[in-house]
């Protein structure tokens, strides 16, 4: 595939000719180039349509929305060409490119000196991410969500998710069920939680919106000068949704004190002070564009987005290890365990987390 690189990123609608190229990041899903030209730099990127197997709806999803963002950030005075991204259609004005091999390919406009943080080194580093999480949240919330393409079908339908969790059990195909009861229970006995906020999006109490679904920190682009947050990456799983999906998978990671596979769960810790602080910058940055409704089940969603994530982790092994790449016996076990430490931990500081998101809202002080 190597010496055909060229020859598709002459696919796409580039500035100038191509000089160069070479292999960029280190991404598990998409297989990534940068591409330079004697004018500009840019990204080709083979879509895993084994994972995302409508890669046009896709596309379609990422170029309406990043579009709409432009008119916003150009609105308040921003660099459009550095604080979303910028797809790059093909010579015949579409979303992709399929090679000779069928294989599909995308492109975005590169974006120069920043960098990405895989860890939250610091309280600002948090409060940054929370605003621009926040921020993306706030300029998408007139958005109309309903004309987006579902390109996961259920991915964070949680009543969706414990049913599968409950047939894998009935299966066992692994026959690793009865090993791993205490897991089982432990997701079993929170059955009713998982149904809260399907349901009151059903019922139209909590607004469909516009949701990234994977609010990782390293999905945060920052100005390698400035230190501050510009852009928002990874938008292969905008689909409509709720923002509490978002703010609670946020939470979930940079609120753990541990790595998701830690075996040691003696490390593993709610830190309760992260939580604080992404909170101030989500809150700081949405504004008024969330709702009282959503306001106070954002303490709730952080222990539910960590259930879901574990009890898929939980499916998963008793399936057999079929959907999640795993590099040890018993990995998915161990990252389900994780999930449930910190589930824990959240429980016993719901009340507490409540009380911070409260007086956030309310715009008493907090303090970074």
């Amino acid at each position: 595939m190597e010496q055909n690189i060229i020859q598709i990123a002459s696919n796409f609608k580039y500035s100038g000719k191509i000089v160069s190229y070479k292999p960029l990041g280190e991404g598990h899903i998409n297989k990534t180039y940068l591409v330079i030209t004697d004018k500009n730099k840019y990204t080709l990127q083979m879509i895993n349509t084994h994972v995302f197997t409508d890669p046009v709806g896709l596309m379609e999803n990422i170029y309406n929305v990043t579009e709409f963002l432009k008119i916003k950030i150009i609105r308040n005075g921003g660099d459009p060409l550095r604080e979303t991204l910028t797809v790059v259609k093909t010579n015949n004005d579409e979303y992709i490119y399929i090679d000779d091999s069928g294989n599909t390919w995308r492109s975005y406009l590169y974006i120069d000196n920043v960098i990405t943080c895989q860890e939250p080194t610091s309280f600002q580093l948090v409060y940054d991410t929370g605003h621009a999480f926040g921020t993306f949240q706030n300029m998408l919330y007139d958005y109309e969500a309903d004309k987006l393409n579902e390109t996961i079908k259920d991915f964070h339908n949680t009543v969706q998710r414990i049913k599968n969790l409950e047939e894998a059990v009935k299966k066992n195909s692994s026959g690793r069920a009865e090993q791993v009861q205490e897991e089982i229970d432990f997701v079993i006995s929170r059955k009713k939680d998982c149904s809260l906020i399907v349901e009151k999006i059903n019922n139209g109490k909590i607004p469909l919106r516009v949701t990234h679904n994977d609010t990782k920190l390293n999905n945060v682009l920052f100005d390698k000068e400035t230190n501050r947050p510009i852009c928002i990456l990874d938008l292969d799983t905008v689909m409509p949704g709720s923002i509490l999906y978002d703010f609670g998978d946020a939470l979930r990671i940079i609120g753990s004190s541990a790595v998701e596979d830690e075996k040691d769960l003696s490390k593993v810790h709610f830190l309760i002070d992260n939580f604080r602080i992404f909170t101030k910058g989500y809150l700081d940055s949405i504004g008024r564009n969330i709702t009282e409704e959503e306001v106070a089940l954002l303490a709730f969603s952080v222990k539910l987005i960590t259930l879901e994530i574990g009890m898929r982790f939980l499916t998963d092994h008793i399936n057999g290890d079929i959907y999640f790449g795993i590099h040890r016996e018993g990995h998915n076990l161990d990252r389900a365990r994780t999930q449930f430490n910190l589930v824990r931990e959240i429980e016993e500081n719901m009340d507490l987390m409540i009380s911070i998101v409260d007086k956030i809202h309310k715009g008493q002080q907090v303090n970074l």
